[in-house]
């Protein structure tokens, strides 16, 4: 994949989203098991959902077995989408607080929801090669990313991976949760830990924690519209 850079951003010559795509053979042969075992699920690289436009990005880790990879859609069907989506409501980018199924009319406001890696891997556990291929897409996806957006990572994976996207060093940019770290044109990258049912069942990751990631994204995109001039 070649690369340009518009306005300090990478610009991918490649789609975002490739439907039938099999780069990956561990993955495209695991997909192919689940699909013969689940012939009603998706079980196909899974698309992001949101406008192209949005300001805020949500970059998980890959989809799960019975959520995305099931349904279609991100973090729709599975544990890790309850808390996602109930706080994305709360905070004004989703017009209900739970997604059941592509056709639940649950649309988002102003936000995108996408995977670091959109192939259901085994065991939830991406290869580091299968993580890189899967970059060109995401690096395509964020290079819509308007002035003074937000992406937020849930977990280590994906902010790599979001870092990779833009063309930045991991070092220097350590993963936290409630980490920030600055992109261009205003836009952040915010970190938080993945809402996974271990994570928020073990008490790692608590709705008042993540809710905090969530106060200072809402800030920080208030503040850029207010320096925008955007009533």
């Amino acid at each position: 994949m070649t690369r340009r850079f518009l306005r300090g951003f990478a610009v991918a010559s490649a789609s975002s989203y490739d439907a039938e795509c099999r780069r990956c053979p561990r993955l495209a042969a695991f997909l192919d098991a689940v699909r013969a075992e689940h012939p009603h699920y998706h079980c196909r690289p899974v698309p992001s959902f949101g406008a192209a436009a949005a300001r805020l990005v949500i970059v998980g880790l890959a989809p799960g077995m019975h959520g995305a990879n099931a349904t279609g859609r991100p973090f729709t069907g599975d544990h890790a989408g309850i808390l996602l989506y109930a706080t994305l409501f709360k905070f004004g980018f989703a017009t209900r607080p739970d997604a059941r199924a592509v056709d639940d009319g649950l649309r988002l406001i102003d936000a995108r929801i996408t995977n670091a890696v959109k192939c259901l891997p085994p065991g939830n556990k991406p290869e580091p090669t299968e993580i890189r291929e899967c970059n060109t897409y995401l690096t395509a996806e964020l290079s819509t990313l308007p002035a003074g957006a937000a992406v937020l990572a849930l977990g280590r994976i994906a902010h790599d991976a979001a870092l990779r996207a833009f063309g930045l060093p991991l070092g220097g940019h350590a993963f936290g949760h409630g980490a920030e770290h600055a992109i261009e044109r205003g836009a952040r990258l915010f970190d938080s830990y993945h809402c996974s049912r271990y994570n928020t069942n073990t008490g790692r990751l608590t709705t008042a924690m993540f809710e905090q990631v969530f106060t200072a994204i809402t800030r920080h995109l208030a503040r850029e519209r207010t320096a925008a001039g955007v009533a």
